[in-house]
């Protein structure tokens, strides 16, 4: 009788045990240039992504890049799957049930929250969540209208509710700004703009709840320095805490050091940004992470070695001459404690 009542309470105790260790979710951003099917939409600019278009973008073509994505992201966390994978330049839904249904994804049982962007070349910004540790309760999205060019059509940001691990609540806003077609300085107005509009978003969240948990995650056309980021949505790499509604670029540091995650005629730009509010990092209680957790994934076998020996995204297309390699940026990473 004392030998059963022993083993109930070792039993009792690694229970106990386990369910006090700390968990780990990594998540990602990842611009995974121009994801497109080989279909002919009417609706938007993607002639050149079919078979008879100037890119002759194939089935077969169309194939490697779904296993190409599907290799990066399923590299990232060498441990795990991330929970929490934001994309960007994705043409449609059916692009993203082929990704996730890739040998090397199909284990890690991913949803979709998605909607499709006015964006005239038909690229959309998409989230994908792991089933089991991310439960999905909404997702909406901020429309982008510039009143001085009604005409001009540019992605959605997506926002997705749901709550990660046990009990947190995590409010996600997935970003791709308007590009800096006609040189940065001009064409930074649209992207102040944008990020005006997120911020009016993130106000009124931290409004309701200031202890609110907040991930802005995409592909900003902008660094963590430039005004968008830094003045506008006011994502700074100030290490006070004491504010928990203020923001925290996680990719700001980085981008001191000279590192990026886009390679323009030899220079590195940090135009992939992680931004958390300080409920974030302040708190340990919950989900938290720490000033430092930031990261780039480039690993070798994505990189492509200039004729100067420097290693950079190996893309896919530049112009119309095929590559076949992964994309044009790298994916950024962080991980999440609870």
């Amino acid at each position: 009788m004392l030998k059963k009542l022993l083993f109930v309470l070792m039993v009792a105790l690694i229970a106990f045990s386990c369910s006090q260790e700390k968990k780990e979710y990594t998540i990602a951003f990842y611009n995974v240039e121009n994801l497109f099917d080989t279909l002919n939409d009417p609706n938007t600019r993607d002639d050149d992504f079919t078979p008879e278009g100037k890119l002759e973008y194939t089935a077969e073509r169309y194939q490697k890049k779904l296993i190409n994505i599907s290799s990066v992201l399923s590299s990232i966390d060498k441990n795990n799957f991330p929970a929490i994978i934001g994309l960007c330049e994705v043409e449609n839904r059916s692009v993203l049930e082929a990704l996730i249904s890739q040998e090397k994804l199909k284990s890690a049982d991913y949803g979709i929250a998605h909607t499709e962007s006015p964006d005239r070349r038909g690229i959309d910004c998409a989230l994908l969540y792991q089933k089991n540790k991310f439960k999905y309760l909404s997702h909406d999205i901020i429309g982008i209208h510039f009143p001085d060019e009604p005409n001009y059509k540019t992605r959605d940001i997506l926002h997705v509710e749901g709550i990660l691990g046990s009990n947190d609540t995590l409010h996600v806003f997935v970003n791709h700004w308007p590009s800096r077609i006609g040189g940065a300085e001009k064409s930074e107005k649209n992207r102040v703009f944008v990020a005006e509009q997120l911020k009016i978003a993130v106000d009124k969240l931290q409004e309701k709840n200031p202890d609110a948990k907040i991930i802005i995650m995409g592909d900003f056309n902008d660094e963590p320095n430039n005004k968008s980021a830094e003045e506008i949505l006011a994502a700074t790499n100030n290490k006070d805490t004491s504010n928990p509604e203020a923001l925290y670029n996680l990719m700001y540091d980085l981008k001191i050091n000279g590192k990026g995650t886009y390679n323009y005629k030899g220079d590195w730009n940090m135009l992939d940004n992680l931004i958390v509010s300080n409920s974030l990092i302040s708190n340990t209680k919950g989900l938290h992470t720490n000033h430092q957790a930031g990261k780039i994934f480039n690993a070798d076998w994505i990189c492509h070695k200039t004729p100067k020996g420097i290693l950079v995204p190996n893309r896919t297309y530049a112009g119309p001459k095929y590559f076949g390699g992964y994309s044009d940026h790298f994916p950024v990473y962080f991980q999440l404690s609870n």
